[in-house]
């Protein structure tokens, strides 16, 4: 079972990284952690930068927990929701987690949503995680 995790770095990617651990062991999976940017300018290095040392921190995790993981800095032009679902269909990955924030229905309209396009464009199952 290959299980994807949209990972930011943030408070919530903790409890993101808990549930994909259960679940890898549960079912003898690989987990796929990515982490979407669009990319382009200097200030965007700095954070790129820092998505690369959030990773490697979630990479030592797993292994230390006996799970088998890839990281994955996607840097490719796309929003992260598009970006997510289309690296999932390459990958053939058979469940994705994904964490979602509280927001307005004007602040989704202003900003998107990357957890509602997963959920809606997604041909896996999507755990969404609060």
């Amino acid at each position: 079972m290959k299980i994807l995790v949209g990972y930011k770095g943030v408070n919530l990617g903790k409890e993101l990284l808990k549930i994909a651990l259960e679940h890898a062991k549960a079912f003898k999976g690989e987990v796929l952690i990515v982490t979407s940017m669009i990319g382009g300018s200097k200030a965007e290095q700095l954070k790129v930068k820092e998505a690369e040392e959030n990773l490697e921190k979630v990479k030592q995790y797993f292994d230390e927990n006996g799970v088998a993981c890839k990281t994955h800095l996607l840097v490719r032009g796309l929003d992260a929701g598009d970006d997510i679902v289309n690296f999932a269909n390459e990958k053939g990955v058979d469940e994705i987690i994904i964490g979602v924030k509280s927001r307005s229905k004007v602040g989704k309209l202003l900003f998107g949503s990357t957890a509602q396009a997963v959920i809606l464009q997604a041909v896996c199952p999507v755990l969404s995680v609060k």
